[in-house]
């Protein structure tokens, strides 16, 4: 098959969910003997067109940042929309991201004309969402997602929740493809030797809700009062959430590691810590939250209709709380208590998420598809 790939982003250049999930399957197909394309911004040096691990990456346009105010840029948006237009992809699959959502529009005209497959892979579905995101404007978005998940009757999702709520859309004959990790790299991961009760990985932004972890932690010290938490990433809330560490005199439990440019290092984290902290209300998928378990952790989570961790979590790999300071304090504190037990249920169940099994679920959706 020829597989073409399209999203703004790229990775290593730029690291996030999406990025990871098409740099993992381009790979894996590519090695399978699929020809591979990826289009996208060019933020690397030198030619428009490289190849790396057998893997053609096209840079159709220069980059634009990503966010604007801290919310993704909608001038950056339609300006890749357009570009796609004129980026000559004629593989027999088309899989575009979701988001920006104007680029699945180009990606319908071009897959019309060239009678090409188009597959859509969304990794959420904001619904309401828009209006808290947004404001009044937030109807446009809303309306523009509505009219994505029409767009192609090949639309893959990242999950079992967002297959319902894009079949709540009206989308028919969603198929789940989820993201991975890749478990051997995982395995050869060396615990750090800083050590850590609890820790936290994602991007320091409002609805992630690290200062609800804070808050919580505050009362897990009434019952640990040496009780160790380390924060991983950066963002918009880094110098809010610091504060409220000093407000709440949590100096000596509490580390903020920043962002690590080697993702291992965090692995190596998460595999000297002893639970994994998701209270996060909007997750698409959670690969942190799946990357901890397989480091043999269990993960504290929130309940909320948007969070896709939820999914992931049994009884027996983790506790899913209510988003309050009390409810999060204790789960933390029951965690701790019986974490050890949950270690080999936990790295069980985020073996299935291997990439390679991932890869061929992928393989079988594209060739059903065609």
């Amino acid at each position: 098959m020829e597989i073409a790939y399209l999203y703004d982003a790229v990775y290593p250049w730029v690291k996030g969910g999406a990025e990871k999930r098409i740099y993992e399957l381009s790979q894996r197909m590519a090695a399978r003997g699929h020809a591979v394309h990826c289009y996208g911004m060019k933020w690397w040096e030198g030619e428009n067109d490289i190849q790396i691990d057998g893997v053609h990456l096209h840079g159709i346009c220069q980059p634009m940042p990503l966010y604007s105010g801290g919310k993704r840029s909608m001038t950056e948006a339609a300006y890749f929309a357009g570009k796609v237009l004129s980026a000559g992809v004629e593989c027999e699959i088309v899989d575009c991201q979701n988001f920006p959502y104007l680029s699945c529009f180009s990606a319908k005209l071009l897959a019309s004309v060239n009678r090409r497959d188009l597959f859509i892979t969304w990794h959420e579905v904001w619904g309401d969402y828009w209006y808290e995101y947004m404001g009044r404007k937030g109807a446009f978005g809303k309306y523009i997602e509505k009219a994505a998940s029409r767009l192609t009757d090949k639309n893959i999702a990242v999950s079992e929740r967002t297959q319902r709520d894009l079949e709540r859309l009206g989308a028919k004959a969603v198929q789940v493809v989820p993201n991975g990790i890749d478990w051997q790299k995982i395995e050869r991961i060396i615990p750090s030797e800083k050590q850590s009760d609890i820790i936290c990985a994602g991007r320091l932004v409002r609805h992630k809700n690290v200062d609800l972890l804070i808050q919580a932690l505050e009362m897990v010290k009434s019952e640990i009062p040496d009780v160790k938490a380390l924060i991983i990433g950066d963002g918009p809330e880094n110098s809010a959430l610091k504060s409220l560490v000093r407000e709440r005199g949590l100096e000596k439990n509490i580390e903020f590691c920043g962002f690590l440019e080697n993702y291992s290092d965090a692995l190596a984290l998460m595999k000297s810590s002893r639970l994994f902290a998701s209270p996060s209300t909007r997750e698409g998928f959670g690969m942190a939250a799946l990357e901890a378990n397989a480091c043999g952790l269990p993960v504290v989570t929130v309940k909320h209709r948007m969070n896709a961790v939820m999914d992931l979590v049994t009884e027996q790999t983790g506790i899913v709380c209510e988003p309050t300071v009390e409810d999060l304090g204790e789960g933390l504190c029951r965690a701790l208590q019986k974490g050890d037990d949950m270690r080999g249920q936990c790295i069980e169940m985020a073996r299935k998420y291997d990439w390679d099994e991932i890869c061929e679920r992928a393989e079988r959706v594209y060739e059903n598809g065609k």
